[in-house]
């Protein structure tokens, strides 16, 4: 039975870094929540300003409908997506069992450490504060702590999920 591993967390924890290295380990389709933002959404981060819940919910739909047809198409797939609130979980998942949740967590100050050092092509770091504020730590979900490198985080979730 094909599952979907959603990486959840703040921006900067490594989703994509992490999703990336983690399908090309275990060969599934990685799939970047970013890459599926309307663009109304990507320009109103980059003018520093966060997201409401009516900005994501079109965007957390059409990300559901993706990962939920490839897992009813017997296809693994790993999602980067933040998924800061339960509601947005509950949307991803869509009731499906096989939707599975990797809180990658790290104390704020490293987080905000890591993005001075990068550059995303639209979320700025000033964002990084209100996305912890939204942030509803899951109570269904694998966390990994990711102050180590990605590497350590990938063997976590590979061990974890007996991939």
């Amino acid at each position: 039975m094909a599952i979907a591993l959603v990486l959840m967390g703040v921006t900067g924890s490594g989703k994509s870094t992490i999703g990336e290295k983690l399908a090309a380990q275990v060969g599934w389709i990685f799939l970047d929540g970013d890459d599926f933002h309307p663009d109304e959404n990507v320009q109103k981060m980059a003018r520093g300003l966060p997201l409401t819940d009516e900005d994501r919910a079109p965007w957390l739909q059409l990300l559901a409908e993706k990962i939920g047809a490839l897992v009813d198409d017997g296809v693994n797939c790993i999602l980067a997506c933040s998924s800061l609130k339960a509601a947005y979980r509950q949307m991803l998942s869509a009731g499906r069992s096989r939707v599975r949740f990797v809180h990658l967590t790290a104390p704020q100050a490293l987080i905000g450490e890591r993005l001075k050092k990068r550059q995303h092509r639209y979320m700025p770091a000033a964002l990084l504060q209100s996305q912890f504020d939204t942030l509803e730590d899951p109570k269904d979900a694998l966390s990994v702590d990711v102050s180590g490198t990605p590497d350590d985080a990938v063997r976590q979730i590979v061990r974890e999920f007996a991939l």
